[in-house]
């Protein structure tokens, strides 16, 4: 897997961490579901951590070197 792939996954996760927590948020405020909302966060900071590992694993993967077919003559 390439940095950029791992980057694009550290986005999806993100984004389903902000999902999750704003989830989370409604049921904590809210009178008919507030038993939901620990789980909820829960899942969110499982994401989020999965977010941040891919984050880092794309931070220390080195950048692909050009090859001779991938420069061009100007």
């Amino acid at each position: 897997m390439n940095r950029q792939q791992r980057l694009t996954m550290a986005d999806a996760a993100v984004t389903r961490a902000a999902s999750l927590a704003r989830a989370a948020e409604k049921y904590a405020d809210g009178p008919d579901y507030p038993h939901k909302a620990a789980p909820l966060a829960a899942a969110g900071a499982l994401w989020a951590d999965i977010a941040r590992a891919h984050a880092a694993i794309a931070a220390a993967t080195p950048e692909p070197q050009p090859t001779s077919n991938d420069t061009q003559e100007v």
